[in-house]
C-alpha cells in the first residue's frame, strides 16, 4: 500500500482504517485472516462466515452483505455472462480447489467399468451448473469422449450436503437446452436416488450420504481416483478451481489500493498455513501419513501448490470458461481478463 486509504461512500471507517466485511469458509489457509493474526493493510476486518450456495445467492440476488466474499467461480461466470452482473469483480485468489474425478459415484451393479459405460445411463445431481460438475463433465469429455448429452440427467429435489454447502443457488441450477434432463421425485435427494437404484450414477461435489454410509452397490467411477487425478495433473498442469474471491467494484473505485491489500492479506494467511503444515501439521492432523502426503504433493505440484495470481492460473481459468461455453451454460465464451479487477491482472505471490 503506497497511498493513504480513502474511505468509500459505501463503507465506514474504524479505528484501524476501512471497515471491510469479508467472508467465506474458515479454511486453514484463511485462518490467519479470520483469527486476526494477518491484517489487511489499511483495513479493519469483520469476518462474516457463510456457505457457498448462500453466498452465491446473497451476491447475485440478495443484500450483498460482504465487501469481499468467497464465491463459486462458475456461478460468477454465469451471472456475469448471462445476467449482466457487474457489481463485483474477481481477485485472483482461489480458496477452494479440488480435482473432480473423485466426484463421480456409481451403482456397482449396473455394468459401469469405465466412463464411456455411462453413455445412456441416468445420473443424479443436485446442482447441474455448479463449478464442480462443470469441471467434471468437461474432464470426462476431454479425457474419455463422454459428452453431457450422452447421459440422462435427473435433477434431485434435495441435496444431501446442504448442511455444509447451503441452499443451491440459481446459478448452480441451470440445465442447458439439448441435454436430456428431468426432475427427480419430491422428497428424494441425489443420494436417495442412487441408493434406491432410481439412477445409475451420481455426480456430486461432496460424497453422497449413501457412499459415506457404505451402502451396498455404491462406489466411485474411478476406484483409485487419487492416481487418476495425479496423472491428470501431471499431463495437464491443471488443478481445478472451485471458489474464488469477489470484491465490490464501488469499493475498489473509491479505494484503488484495497485490491492489492486484500490479495496480499490472503497470500500471507495461506503462507502461514503452509508453514504450519510443514512444522506441525503431522501432529495436529489425525491422518497417520499426513507428512508423507504433503511431501508427495509438493514433489508433484511444487511448494506453492495452492497458487494465487492470474498468470499462474490462466490455463486453468481458460479451461473452465471453455467448458462453460461448450456445455451450453455461458451465453458467450468469456475472456479471463474481463472477470478480474483490472489492476489484479499483474498480481503475483512473492
Amino acid at each position: 500500500v503506497t497511498s493513504a486509504p480513502v474511505v468509500a461512500d459505501v463503507q465506514t471507517e474504524g479505528k484501524n482504517g476501512l471497515v471491510l466485511k469479508f467472508g467465506g469458509y474458515d479454511f486453514p489457509r484463511l485462518e490467519g485472516l479470520t483469527d486476526g493474526r494477518v491484517p489487511i493493510d489499511g483495513c479493519e476486518l469483520e469476518f462474516v462466515p457463510g456457505k457457498i450456495g448462500d453466498m452465491n445467492s446473497d451476491l447475485f440476488s440478495g443484500e450483498q452483505i460482504r465487501d469481499v466474499t468467497e464465491i463459486g467461480l462458475h456461478p460468477f461466470v454465469l451471472a456475469y455472462a448471462n445476467g449482466g452482473f457487474r457489481d463485483y469483480s474477481l481477485l485472483p485468489i482461489f480458496p477452494l480447489r479440488q480435482f473432480r474425478q473423485k466426484s463421480a459415484f456409481i451403482r456397482t451393479d449396473r455394468g459401469i467399468a469405465e466412463p464411456i459405460d455411462l453413455k445412456g445411463k441416468r445420473v443424479s445431481t443436485a446442482g447441474y451448473s455448479s463449478s464442480s460438475l462443470t469441471w467434471l463433465r468437461g474432464v470426462l469429455k476431454d479425457e474419455y469422449g463422454l459428452r453431457p448429452e450422452d447421459m440422462q440427467w435427473v435433477i434431485a429435489q434435495g441435496d444431501s450436503s446442504a448442511q455444509v454447502a447451503g441452499k443451491i443457488s440459481q446459478q448452480e441450477s441451470i440445465t442447458p437446452d439439448g441435454v436430456p434432463s428431468e426432475h427427480g421425485p419430491a422428497g428424494l435427494d441425489e443420494s436417495d436416488l442412487l441408493e434406491q437404484g432410481l439412477v445409475d450414477a451420481c455426480f456430486h461435489a461432496a460424497e453422497p450420504r449413501a457412499y459415506i454410509q457404505g451402502k451396498p452397490n455404491i462406489g466411485r467411477l474411478f476406484p483409485d481416483a487419487r492416481l487418476v487425478e495425479q496423472d491428470y495433473y501431471r499431463r495437464t498442469g491443471i488443478f481445478p478451481i472451485m471458489h474464488t474471491v469477489a470484491i465490490r467494484n464501488a469499493l475498489v473505485e473509491s479505494n484503488p489500493w484495497v485490491a492489492k491489500a486484500v490479495f496480499e492479506g490472503y497470500s500471507r494467511a495461506k503462507k502461514l498455513d503452509y508453514e504450519f503444515m510443514v512444522k506441525m501439521g503431522w501432529a495436529y492432523s489425525s491422518l497417520p501419513w499426513f507428512a508423507q502426503e504433503l511431501e508427495e504433493t509438493r514433489a508433484l505440484m511444487g511448494d506453492n501448490f495452492y497458487s494465487y495470481g492470474l498468470e499462474e492460473n490462466r490455463q486453468t481459468l481458460e479451461t473452465l470458461l471453455r467448458y462453460s461455453y461448450d456445455q451450453g451454460l455461458a451465453s458467450r465464451k468469456l475472456s479471463v481478463n474481463e472477470l478480474f479487477v483490472p489492476q489484479s491482472l499483474v498480481f503475483s505471490e512473492a
